[in-house]
């Protein structure tokens, strides 16, 4: 199984929103367990709609016609977890953009109608696979990931007798990275203009969105922290009022960010230097110190793009059988473990046949991937952090030798707690908001980023309209603390000045060999938001196309599972509890535990009679759109 690795380089919400319209609430209903869940291990595809789609060119405060959250196009496809960012991204392709500026300008709309998730005020990654370009194919990924400013230290927040320091406010704020990908991704690898791209997103900010019941649902939390105690208000005043309506926001009200929208005018006009050493950049120093943070103009102006080689396996047999696998390298560790558990898997057919024989989410199934997730969380937290600071052993955690001796260990029954992963060096044996987007080309781009936790450090650019990041949390800030995800993660991932902090963030495209001998063509693009839970999601729901044939539809409609090794928790969605599978997983030695819904994933496949499927969760109520 060769490998090959890169000069090395979330959405963490949690996600709890609920679907609109009847539909996708019956749908949604099948999903938690009240009616009958996807539970075959062979969902055939739909028959190819050819339905001509309506007009690209959709305005915000235009009513969208009910739609399914699963789709079939004939030519070009756009998943994103929001209505208006899939059209977004669908305008620009009928435009004559390709899968980058398409990718592009649905980011910049998730800016806009996704504000507490992602957005101009974080970071992210991409990758990116164009069959036609005319650099010839390319098949790279960017690193745009917040790093830490130049005054932060390893130990900045030992002692700090403000628990929420790392999570709320201008200390949690990492130098943001959004627009410099943004933009580096469009003049690189687009075709179209600054102008051209951000259209879609200005017009959503001056004419508003409609808030819809995951908007609710993601800040009743944000609203609680907020009124239980005096003056949260009156510290962050233009979340309160403008995002959150003085804690009023209901669904149906509509939020208008023209203040975002003079943002993406000077952003359109000048480029990226309008956020980096402009006045876009001079706002965001303001509120950040003011706030007592740290972030400077020069921070600012020192950030930088990388561009890496992807994480990359490929497999002989079962769930791959000789496809491309295309992930994040560190310091993403959604990659890593995506790409260990899959070579578990393949390490162990026997297992893997029984588990498949057995039935999609049947306790088999369920306990062989959560086994060896146990074991690929246990190296994302003892080794994983930024490559450029700290020794990575990613040759070591993804040898083949090494692997199998993981999969080896993997039996009927859990293991005790610290057998998990590797407890030495392995040998060197050389969240968020997710979007996916084919174009006519067969170009594709798998693309993650996030602000962090809800509306990310709560602290807006009040004159431009948008949140900051509380990425400062993804690092280790305490000694053997848990992040606010309860994430365990080693001192390798302290926070340091231009250091990238360890992220979830799973952006994966699976690629196979052109019949007609042209270069190799996609036929899964998968990502999610959710903190941890963005791996578990996108391992699952990649897992039920390759190992189980599911429509795209079906693949992130089933329940999903999660076990991060520590907690020592096996968790699962409602339709899983209760059941004679729960039953089964607690003979095996699981320790179970309700988690609904579990991260929100975007996906599309190619459709067995050609043209694609695309998904958007239905457990956060996006759309996808397409031609």
């Amino acid at each position: 199984m060769p490998h090959s690795q890169s000069a090395i380089p979330e959405s963490r919400q949690p996600i709890r929103g609920f679907p609109r319209g009847a539909a996708r609430r019956l749908l949604f209903a099948a999903v938690i367990g009240l009616l009958p869940a996807c539970n075959t291990t062979h969902n055939p595809a739909p028959a190819l709609d050819t339905t001509p789609p309506p007009s690209a060119r959709i305005h915000a405060a235009a009513p969208l016609a009910p739609q399914e959250f699963a789709q079939v196009f004939t030519t070009a496809a756009v998943a994103a977890d929001h209505a208006l960012a899939s059209q977004a991204g669908l305008e620009v392709l009928k435009l004559g953009g390709n899968a980058v500026d398409a990718a592009v300008a649905t980011s910049f709309a998730l800016s806009v109608v996704r504000p507490y998730s992602c957005g101009i005020g974080g970071g992210g990654f991409m990758v990116i696979h164009l069959r036609e370009h005319p650099r010839g194919p390319v098949t790279t990924a960017l690193n745009y990931r917040e790093t830490g400013p130049a005054a932060i230290t390893p130990t900045f927040f030992e002692g700090d007798p403000d628990p929420d320091a790392a999570t709320h406010g201008g200390k949690a704020v990492a130098v943001p990275g959004h627009v410099a990908g943004m933009f580096y991704a469009l003049e690189k690898y687009g075709t179209l203009s600054r102008e051209q791209v951000l259209a879609p997103a200005i017009r959503f900010a001056e004419e508003g969105f409609i808030v819809d019941a995951h908007y609710i649902e993601s800040t009743r939390e944000v609203i609680e922290w907020i009124t239980a105690a005096p003056r949260r208000a009156e510290r962050f005043p233009f979340l309160w009022d403008r995002f959150l309506f003085k804690g009023e926001v209901k669904i149906g009200d509509r939020i208008k960010l023209p203040e975002q929208a003079r943002a993406l005018r000077l952003l359109a006009q000048h480029g990226p230097d309008a956020f980096y050493k402009g006045e876009i950049g001079e706002a965001l120093v303001r509120a950040v110190q003011a706030d007592g943070g740290i972030i400077t103009m020069a921070d600012l102006a020192a950030y930088r793009v990388q561009e890496v080689a992807p994480l990359e396996i490929t497999a002989a047999n079962s769930p791959v059988r000789g496809r491309r696998i295309l992930g994040m390298p560190p310091p993403s560790s959604g990659g890593i473990v995506l790409v260990q558990v899959l070579e578990m898997l393949e390490a162990r057919p026997d297992l893997t046949a029984a588990a498949k024989k057995a039935g999609h989410n049947s306790a088999l199934y369920i306990h062989l991937v959560a086994e060896a997730s146990k074991h690929a969380f246990a190296d994302r937290a003892r080794w994983v952090g930024d490559p450029n600071f700290v020794d990575v052993p990613l040759k070591g955690l993804l040898s083949e030798t090494y692997l199998a001796d993981r999969a080896a260990k993997i039996t009927d029954a859990t293991l005790p707690h610290e057998a998990y992963g590797a407890i030495a060096p392995p040998p060197e044996d050389h969240g968020t908001s997710h979007l996916c987007v084919v174009d006519q080309w067969g170009n594709a781009v798998s693309c993650s980023e996030t602000i962090n936790l809800i509306f990310g450090s709560l602290l807006p650019v009040p004159e431009f309209g948008f949140c900051l990041n509380d990425e400062i949390d993804d690092f280790t800030t305490r000694s053997e603390q848990a992040n606010a995800f309860g994430l365990v993660q080693s001192l390798g991932n302290r926070p340091e000045p231009g250091k990238r902090p360890l992220s979830s963030m799973t952006p994966t495209i699976v690629l196979e060999k052109d019949p007609a001998g042209g270069p190799d063509r996609a036929i899964l693009l998968a990502g999610g938001s959710g903190g941890p839970r963005i791996i578990s999601g996108t391992v699952q729901s990649s897992l039920n196309v390759l190992l189980f044939d599911m429509s795209a539809g079906d693949a992130i409609a089933a329940p999903r599972f999660h076990h991060q090794w520590s907690p020592n928790t096996l968790q699962l969605e409602h339709g899983l509890i209760n059941t004679d599978v729960e039953a089964q997983l607690k003979a095996r030695g699981h320790t179970t535990a309700r988690h609904q819904p579990m991260g929100n994933i975007q996906l599309i496949r190619a459709h067995p009679a050609g043209g694609w499927q695309a998904s958007a969760d239905p457990r956060k109520g996006g759309i996808p759109a397409g031609y």
